[in-house]
């Protein structure tokens, strides 16, 4: 293509490129070491979420600047810009976990922001953690432009007293010490954190950020197998230069994240999560794509693929292994072409290749000698690994992760604490039972604000042997890396007055995650007589971030989102 005379007559950067009036605009690329001929190709923004904040970000510009040598390669004109990420593994636990949810907004409007600034007119997205990955495919589908999402990669698996460890253990192991277990010393416990992480990568588990890498795949806006090699691995780079080279194609043949990320699309998306035992964060993350695209798509639109998906992947943290093991053993592709086979995937879907689903996985050939991913013909579980749930306790839905657990059934008193360190206080006092439902509340989108995740109460609790002898329930969320029986998003959220606001201590809960219920035994009336009694409450942020979120954010069966999407759009970025 090197060398094609490119009409930028309908491309966004005619704007700040061509005619004598944008003079100006053009001696500020000459600055930058452009020449006519850059100028006059389409501009592609290549952004990452490049950091120092934690091991997920730091190996993405790297894999930026191959993007960009492969956008050159196909005759366009990168231009590199960063956003912002918050890594849950650090704001895990205190008051910055507030902040994560938040920054999936933050970095959809920032990419958008940037886009519209400058005019460019194809967007190459690199993430690593949890939330930057929907966050960046999330402003893919707002601005529709041609767009080719790509995943940094996970980490290398550490390696303690012989056997591959995450950072879910280390988070497990502080439960265990906090129980005083002789297996875990303060010698032990260092020791393991200092083995755990060994490198460039997300979380090496099928948590969120690989559950979300998945997804690229599925709905068909990143490279078949591009999310399977781990950060570390310089192989990785082939897939930056090719999804460079890739965008330019998309914007020849003009073939934009809309046209891929169709109903069909979302519902394999679904299937992938299910059949891999994904994050119960992808129960947020999907529909509030899906809210930027007008794909009607929520939370029980998820639940119900996810209880007709068998769930065919042993990842941790339910299964076996981890994120490079299930690349070496095919990855997406492979994972597709056996519930393609069965027909649990949509095979019309187009996707950044130019191809489609079924296409893409034409030449793909089943590897019967890998233990990573079973045949969609004999799964570990008939249904997926993600249950929805609806009941007395919550009318708008909650989610549990049952992929390892052996009881989907559960009934008990609740113990109820108003945010997650009250909690986690009980927790690490040992002063709950076996039998107990503890309810975390007001950590909802709006009552946190910013829905935090409670995987240091809930990777205490199984560091404390108790992970399958309580329940806990919360309008928060949990992290992917998140065991036992947890059942987060619960809607209406406390703050807006929900049943879980109305719960009282030794309320009987009931949960059946087979059939899909989540229920107080509390008669409609007495319910309605807590409702007349309770009161709104404040909390403590009155400006800045936090405060303009929880003003704006909606439901989370909705995706918590915090403005009206597809549904209030006047103008595509694309066709200005």
């Amino acid at each position: 293509m090197a060398g094609k005379e490119w009409d930028k007559s309908k491309l966004p950067s005619r704007h700040v490129t061509e005619g004598p009036e944008r003079a100006p605009h053009r001696s500020y690329y000459y600055a930058m070491g452009l020449s006519t001929k850059d100028i006059r190709k389409p501009f592609v923004g290549v952004a990452s979420c490049w950091n120092e904040a934690a091991p997920c970000n730091t190996a993405l510009m790297r894999q930026a600047h191959a993007a960009s040598a492969g956008v050159k390669e196909g005759d366009g004109t990168p231009r590199e810009f960063c956003t912002i990420t918050v890594t849950d593994g650090i704001a895990m636990g205190h008051e910055g976990m507030r902040s994560s949810l938040v920054s999936r907004e933050v970095i959809a409007d920032s990419v958008e922001l940037t886009m519209r600034g400058h005019s460019y007119d194809a967007l190459v997205g690199i993430a690593g953690c949890d939330k930057s990955l929907p966050g960046m495919m999330m402003a893919m589908l707002r601005l529709n432009v041609p767009s080719v999402f790509l995943y940094g990669g996970s980490i290398l698996p550490g390696r303690y007293e012989g056997r591959d460890v995450t950072v879910m253990d280390v988070f497990e192991a502080v439960g265990a010490h906090a129980a005083g277990s002789n297996d875990v010393t303060d010698e032990k416990l260092h020791a393991l954190e200092k083995v755990a992480c060994p490198g460039d990568g997300a979380c090496g588990g099928q948590f969120t950020a690989n559950t979300m890498a998945c997804v690229s795949e599925a709905i068909g806006l990143a490279l078949p197998l591009s999310s399977a090699l781990p950060a570390p691995y310089l192989d990785r780079d082939a897939y930056a230069v090719s999804s460079g080279k890739a965008v330019m194609n998309l914007i020849e043949n003009n073939i934009r994240p809309r046209d891929i990320c169709t109903r069909k699309a979302f519902e394999n998306a679904a299937v992938v999560v299910a059949a891999t035992g994904g994050s119960t964060n992808a129960g947020l993350h999907l529909p509030a794509m899906a809210h930027e695209c007008g794909v009607q798509f929520t939370l029980r639109d998820v639940a119900e693929i996810f209880a007709k998906t068998p769930y065919i992947a042993s990842l941790k943290p339910g299964g076996d292994y981890v994120a490079k093991d299930f690349g070496e053993a095919g990855g997406v592709p492979m994972l597709m072409k056996t519930l393609y086979d069965a027909g649990f995937i949509h095979g019309d879907c187009m996707t950044v290749t130019g191809k489609t689903v079924a296409e893409n996985l034409k030449d793909v050939v089943w590897n019967p000698d890998q233990k990573v991913i079973r045949p969609a013909t004999d799964p570990i579980t008939p249904t997926g690994g993600v249950v929805g749930l609806w009941g007395s306790l919550a009318p708008d839905g909650g989610i549990v992760k049952v992929a390892g657990l052996k009881n989907h059934k559960f009934t008990g008193p609740a113990r109820v604490f108003d945010g997650e360190e009250a909690c986690f206080k009980a927790v690490t006092n040992r002063d709950y039972k076996e039998g107990d439902v503890l309810i975390i509340r007001y950590e909802g989108p709006k009552g946190g604000p910013g829905m935090r995740e409670m995987l240091s109460t809930t990777a205490a609790i199984y560091g404390q042997g108790m992970g399958d002898k309580v329940a806990l329930i919360t309008d928060g969320r949990f992290s992917g890396a998140t065991r036992g029986f947890c059942i987060g998003h619960v809607g209406p959220e406390a703050a807006d007055g929900g049943p879980i606001a109305l719960l009282e201590d030794g309320d009987i809960i009931t949960i059946d995650a087979d059939k899909g219920t989540i229920d107080v035994r509390l008669t409609p009336a007495e319910l309605q007589d807590r409702k007349r009694k309770w009161k709104p409450r404040q909390n403590m942020y009155g400006s800045g971030a936090l405060q303009k979120f929880a003003r704006l954010v909606g439901p989370a069966h909705e995706g918590a989102v915090t403005h009206p999407g597809f549904a209030g759009e006047r103008q595509v970025y694309a066709d200005i």
